[in-house]
């Protein structure tokens, strides 16, 4: 049963009687809300964190929506409005960014003024009035749906009705198909698909990309605030959702999932094609198959006469449609999903049994949501948002699991290019011309020669030639360069053109698609009659194939249904167009990495963002308020600095919460030791840590540890390299022997796939001892720092009763990358920040893979950090609160072993 929680003069609503550390989380996300500011919120892993945003942000839209409505009704019985009412600036916003007042020009008379001022305010009821009668209308339709289920059983019936009714008309077609001569005209039928339509102008203009921007209308209805939460798997988003299920407003909050094509697509057709951009590409063909959407080149059909163009109509009607995308069905579905909190499964089960496509029927949802679950990608990407129908002014935005958030920010919009993929779609965009030459209008043609000229650039650029095999191309100049945006476009030759004209081109013509749908069509067998032109596709295929890994092997399929084949292979150009697009970046906000190594195939051009604000910043700007969470969010400098300070956001506007564990202080022991057993200091510096005496220790360390510490042992190395020099070295030397005697050793696989099957046989082998109790006590775990096993996975209870880090897992300060960021941050912010980035890299790194341990309140574990520099009070502050409150640093491994016998002994004894 819910309990009423209440703070202050505000209810939350909790499903249990929630921990004092919850309240005062709901309490001050409440207030960040209400002022609009941005909260960076702290809440250790078990302390129910998600539970904690669900119903604190919940909370204060019930009570914002409860207000607004009572305002509503005020002004319209009064019938008389404020003139700010409904054009009221975020709560962010000082007085002196308002817009002044206008309402009265200099020398305008007074009577023309009080009838402005009146005409405005009628204006503003008629809209409240409006805005009033939809939100009825919806509600009342919302509660029929739920109720009613005779809605459900019609809406059935009609579907049933409706795929009868289509497949009678497929047979139909079929049949006159099989009767005439179908095959010519489904040939050429693809072969307008493939030629570009004309291109018109250079100015901004609205595009048809699909459904969306078509019934942008439709989708139109009155403002309903939102709260935007978004994660970084979907796996995360689904607990997120199944917590709201659990919550006391899982039955009347109108929630909604988004994802990708990928994620949601019930056709079969589809979704067995593996490769993201393959179902990309063929969902949209069949829309346009179904709707017509998109032309084919003028240059055709002015040759085509009438009899020609009847039986293009007759063979376009024919081709292959989606038959979940059905608009009543999509509308159907969307409310359908309003009516009840379902996660992605659950939306995706209900669009095969609804007939209806839940990639778009989600989107039908979004106006009249009042929670929109979604992953990062859609929120953080400006082209993504608003292809989802996403519009954040005035709405919440919460940002959970963010304690990466700057790397998927840079990582989101960073591109990379090989020489491989250049040359690749060099040749298939010339073949592509070559063929088509005689149907393009003169601009498309233009724009053609200039992506060619840029990609002939970039291989130049790169020390190769493009008419040739970059894997037979050996580059005489190797290593790694690192230039502005602006020396880079000098240095290709290629500050002359306007990349931003290139970037609109390639948005509005598609010549990525049509250049991928060619290559699928011909990239495998030709079916051009024996020509010149035959004979250049086969020289292409050739060419083609020679490019992918195992030169020599027979032609691939042009199915492109092989899942273990890279995506780029079917089409470079798609991913050439984002490097295209990272290239527009202001100069001093990113760089341009030129790697040359060895051949061309293996050389590359990468775009790195230095300043991740830029992106940030229009998100920050945009919303009414934003919450960035996350279970360790320490160290807190890199989130106000890189992000909210580069974005213009101020500190009045910023809040800091962080709240401590709901374990007892006594549940947890962190210890930093100094020196090991023999007495060998503890400091994993790069030059020292392969000695065989500091490897010899930590085996020492382990070997200890295992004698004592029950369950599971997670031991974290600073990379996989130092982890099998380690293993290699206790191999050789016995000391793997002697700690297999007491723990069963595994380690962490190389792939992602077989994750889940060791996490299973090491949590048997614990449970099985646990249950024996013979000489073996448990399982130690070897893992790395920043890999598989240090985010995102539960070693909880015996799984993980103690942690131990070995070393400071510094990032590569040799790194270009790293260098380039820390000069960056130097010049831009003061204080020199550039110089902590690494120390706040290598914390963050600690903190999460120490926190894999404690997960719920009556959980306990110890925590060894094996280096003496964690003594540093400057690494210490860098600690979560909880951890850093309790450390104890031993100077000899005489004490901590003691103190890490009485701990396990106590906590274990009773059990």
């Amino acid at each position: 049963m819910a309990d009423q929680i209440q703070e202050g003069s505000i209810h939350f609503p909790f499903p249990y009687t929630p921990y004092s550390i919850q309240k005062d989380f709901m309490a001050e996300l409440y207030r960040v809300l209400e002022a609009g500011k941005i909260g960076i919120f702290e809440s250790p892993t078990g302390t129910g964190k998600s539970l904690s945003l669900i119903c604190g942000a919940l909370s204060w839209l019930r009570d914002f929506e409860r207000k607004k409505q009572q305002e509503e009704a005020r002004l319209l019985d009064t019938g008389i409005a404020p003139s700010n009412h409904l054009e009221e600036p975020p709560p962010h916003m000082s007085t002196s960014q308002e817009v002044p007042d206008t309402s009265k020009p200099a020398g305008e008379p007074d009577w023309i003024a009080q009838f402005v001022q009146k005409k405005e305010e009628k204006d503003k009821i008629d809209r409240l009035r409006d805005e009033q009668v939809r939100r009825k209308k919806r509600e009342g339709h919302l509660q029929q749906i739920r109720h009613n289920a005779h809605l459900k059983y019609a809406a059935k019936r009609m579907r049933q009705e409706e795929e009868e009714m289509e497949r009678l008309l497929r047979l139909s077609k079929e049949m006159l198909a099989a009767a005439g001569s179908g095959q010519p005209e489904e040939e050429l039928g693809r072969e307008e698909d493939l030629v570009l339509a004309e291109y018109d102008s250079d100015e901004e203009k609205k595009t048809v990309s699909g459904v969306l921007e078509e019934d942008d209308e439709d989708l139109e209805e009155e403002h309903v605030t939102k709260i935007y939460y978004c994660s970084r798997t979907h796996s995360q988003l689904m607990q997120f959702v199944h917590e709201v299920q659990k919550s006391p407003f899982g039955k009347e909050t109108r929630l909604i999932t988004l994802g990708s094509r990928q994620n949601l697509c019930v056709n079969e057709e589809v979704k067995r094609l593996g490769s993201v951009h393959l179902i990309n590409d063929r969902c949209l063909e069949m829309q346009k198959n179904k709707h017509g959407t998109y032309q084919s080149c003028e240059a055709i059909s002015e040759k085509k006469n009438k009899e020609e163009e009847k039986a293009k109509k007759r063979k376009t009607e024919t081709r292959t449609s989606c038959p979940f995308y059905n608009y009543e069905q999509m509308q159907f579905l969307g409310d359908e999903v309003l009516v009840e909190v379902k996660d992605i499964e659950q939306l995706v089960a209900l669009g095969k049994e609804a007939r209806a496509c839940p990639y778009y029927g989600s989107r039908f949802a979004v106006p009249s949501a009042q929670l929109v679950v979604l992953p990062y990608q859609m929120l953080l990407h400006a082209a993504t948002r608003h292809a989802a129908g996403i519009k954040l002014q005035g709405q919440v935005v919460i940002i959970d699991e963010a304690h990466n958030l700057i790397d998927s920010i840079t990582s989101i919009h960073s591109a990379e290019v090989s020489g491989s993929q250049l040359c690749q779609a060099h040749s298939q965009l010339s073949q592509y011309m070559e063929r088509y030459r005689k149907l393009l209008k003169a601009k498309n043609l233009m724009y053609i020669k200039q992506i060619l000229y840029l990609l002939e650039k970039f291989v130049t650029v790169l020390g190769g030639n493009v008419k040739q095999n970059p894997n037979t191309q050996n580059l005489f100049q190797t290593g790694t360069e690192l230039k502005t945006i602006n020396d880079f476009l000098f240095q290709s030759q290629i500050d002359n053109i306007n990349l931003f004209k290139v970037q609109r081109y390639f948005e509005k013509s598609m010549v990525s698609r049509k250049l991928f749908g060619f290559t699928k069509e011909y990239g495998g067998v030709s079916i051009l009659p024996p020509s010149k032109e035959q004979s250049k596709l086969t020289g292409f295929q050739h060419f083609l194939q020679s490019l992918k890994p195992g030169t020599g092997a027979a032609p691939s399929s042009s199915s492109g249904e092989d899942e273990s084949q890279p995506p780029w292979l079917g089409s470079p150009l798609m991913q050439i167009e984002s490097f295209l697009a990272a290239l527009t970046t202001a100069n001093q906000d990113g760089r341009v990495i030129v790697s040359r190594q060895g051949s061309l195939s293996q050389s590359s051009l990468r775009f790195l963002l230095l300043n991740p604000s830029v992106h940030f910043a229009q998100v920050v700007k945009e919303c009414r308020a934003m919450i960035i969470a996350g279970g360790t969010m320490q160290p807190v400098a890199d989130f106000r600095e890189q992000l909210l300070q580069c974005a213009g956001i101020g500190t009045e506007r910023v809040v800091e919460f962080s709240c401590g564990h709901v374990i007892p202080p006594d549940n947890i022991l962190p210890i930093v030791l100094c020196s090991g057993p023999s007495n060998q200091q503890l400091e994993f510096i790069y030059q020292k840590r392969e000695l065989p005496q500091m490897m010899d220790e930590i085996g020492r360390i382990l070997c200890n540890l295992c004698n004592v510490v029950p369950g599971g042992v997670v031991c974290f190395f600073p990379s996989y390299e130092y982890l099998y020099k380690v293993q290699a070295h206790w191999e050789q030397s016995g000391l793997l022997t002697r700690l297999a005697v007491k723990k069963k050793i595994f380690q962490e696989p190389n792939r992602a796939n077989q994750v889940e099957q060791v996490l299973t046989e090491y949590s048997k082998c614990i449970k099985r001892c646990s249950q024996v109790k013979g000489v073996m006590t448990g399982a130690l775990l070897l893992s790395v720092v920043g890999g598989k096993m240090s985010e995102g996975i539960n070693f909880s209870d015996d799984l993980g009763r103690c942690v131990v880090m070995v070393g400071m897992p510094y990032p590569n300060i040799k790194s270009l990358e790293l260098q380039e960021k820390m000069a960056y941050l130097d010049q831009t912010l003061p204080n020199s920040p550039g110089k902590s980035l690494i120390e706040n890299l290598c914390m963050k790194a600690v903190n999460q893979s120490i926190g894999r341990a404690i997960r719920h309140q009556q959980d306990f574990a110890s925590i060894l950090l094996l280096d003496q520099r964690y003594s540093r009070p400057s690494i210490l502050a860098k600690l979560p609160s909880w951890i850093r409150d309790q450390v104890e640093i031993k100077a000899t491994f005489g004490p901590a072993f003691a103190a890490l016998r009485k701990f396990h002994r106590e906590k274990s004894g009773p059990s």
